[in-house]
């Protein structure tokens, strides 16, 4: 590996790990902070969801127009917050099999609804994995696109470097500038 591609991996991987800060502060620390998660005096209110699509049902049909920009956000977002993560599996990992790629988004989401349970932060629902399987799906996808077009896993490393590039500067302007709590 010549230093350009050095540099790009080191770069790739800086993002990644921006991103794996980024999803931690906005799924666990956006709510509550570190501190209050494990304090025994936190009043806990759990809400869970097991009933698939009930969630996305009841925002469609939800007649006030807070309910339905929540909704619209709280879709989008559960789609597009795991995109870079299929993204990122099918560039990082030799498997770049779909369904091996899949299964870890889904466990991971899975994981974190659980967590949100256990800890009572925000809700945990069955249609945030839906959708976050889907967001994660659309990256693989992506993917998999690039590689049939590019033919070339440099060039391909190449392009998502470029994406990854212009994606940093959000991920950090949300990180800081937002003011999710770190």
């Amino acid at each position: 590996m010549n230093k350009r591609e050095r540099i790009k991996t080191i770069f790739l991987y800086g993002v990644f790990i921006f991103y794996i800060v980024f999803l931690f502060n906005l799924l666990f620390l956006s709510r509550i902070s570190l501190l209050e998660m494990f304090n025994s005096q936190r009043a806990i209110n759990r809400s869970i969801n097991l009933i698939p699509f009930y969630s996305i049902k009841e925002y469609t049909i939800g007649g006030s127009a807070t309910i339905k920009k929540f909704a619209f956000s709280n879709v989008v977002g559960n789609i597009f917050i795991l995109t870079p993560l299929g993204t990122y599996l099918s560039l990082f990992k030799k498997d770049k099999r779909v369904i091996t790629n899949l299964l870890f988004i889904f466990f991971v989401s899975l994981s974190v609804e659980i967590s949100q349970g256990l800890l009572g932060i925000g809700t945990s629902d069955i249609d945030d994995i839906i959708l976050n399987c889907l967001g994660g799906s659309i990256g693989i996808s992506g993917y998999k696109f690039l590689a049939f077009i590019l033919r070339d896993e440099k060039k391909i490393r190449t392009v998502i470097t470029l994406i990854s590039a212009i994606g940093l500067p959000v991920i950090l302007y949300l990180l800081f500038m937002v003011k999710l709590r770190l």
